[in-house]
């Protein structure tokens, strides 16, 4: 019986074109965890999936929780690995504050766009390329049709995609409702800061739901923002009631 020996040159030429091909594969199936164990536990696979598109806008339609909101996403952009590609219509955004949630501004690279279209063309495309951290983008609508491109690519690539919500008005608020293929969807609100044994502004708290989750939970959890490495903090759940005087705040849920 003859015996052909097979070419090591060609099937290492193979495996090296079938691990480039499985590449975006085996990046999807990892997950960038919060490191709070709480959050993480709700979450599939134990974090936020690369390969996956998330959703994040503000409790409401003013700036106070949509800045909450871009600071959020600016965190966990900032504990990925590479350069970050930010797409926006709307040249408001503060580079010292993403700064100061982990994100330094020499990663970012920044994409402004007249139109919220050419935004999303941007984003696919920026998900589509590869190689980078992840890509963000500013977005007011999420159409069903546009955020299953926007996730085919990034499970193609395996990069994270950002989307997050910015509306003007009221009424494009109202659009968050709306089903949309992203894995995961977050709604990020403003809450007092923490208190301080002493006179001073503590370290801001915000109240993040996770509205939707696919393959898990719901659930909602009091924070501490994002600090200098993108790393949140949790804390106490807070309660919104009336003190003695009748005037309304928030306190620690007993």
């Amino acid at each position: 019986m003859r015996t052909h020996a097979r070419p090591s040159g060609i099937i290492d030429e193979l495996r090296e074109q079938i691990a480039k091909l499985e590449g975006g594969s085996a990046r999807k199936a990892e997950c960038l965890p919060f490191g709070v164990a709480e959050i993480d536990a709700k979450l599939p696979g134990g974090g936020l999936a690369f390969g996956a598109l998330h959703e994040f806008a503000g409790g409401g339609a003013g700036t106070v929780d949509g800045s909450a909101a871009a600071l959020m996403v600016a965190g966990i952009a900032a504990r990925t690995k590479g350069k970050i590609l930010w797409c926006l219509s709307r040249p408001d955004l503060f580079a010292p504050a993403i700064s100061q949630a982990g994100l330094h501004p020499d990663r970012v690279i920044y994409v402004e766009a007249d139109k919220e279209e050419d935004v999303l063309a941007s984003f696919e495309e920026g998900l589509a390329f590869g190689g980078l951290g992840a890509v963000v983008g500013e977005i007011v609508r999420l159409p069903m049709v546009t955020s299953r491109r926007l996730q085919l690519a990034a499970e193609k690539s395996g990069t994270m995609g950002l989307a997050l919500r910015r509306w003007r008005r009221q009424t494009e608020a109202n659009d968050y409702g709306q089903p949309t293929a992203s894995v995961t969807r977050w709604r990020i609100s403003q809450l007092p800061s923490e208190d301080l044994p002493v006179g001073g502004v503590g370290r801001p708290r915000w109240l993040a739901e996770l509205m939707r989750s696919r393959a898990g939970e719901c659930a909602e959890f009091c924070v501490g923002a994002c600090d200098g490495k993108g790393h949140l903090s949790l804390f106490p759940p807070m309660a919104y009631g009336q003190d003695q005087e009748s005037r309304g705040r928030w306190h620690t849920a007993s």
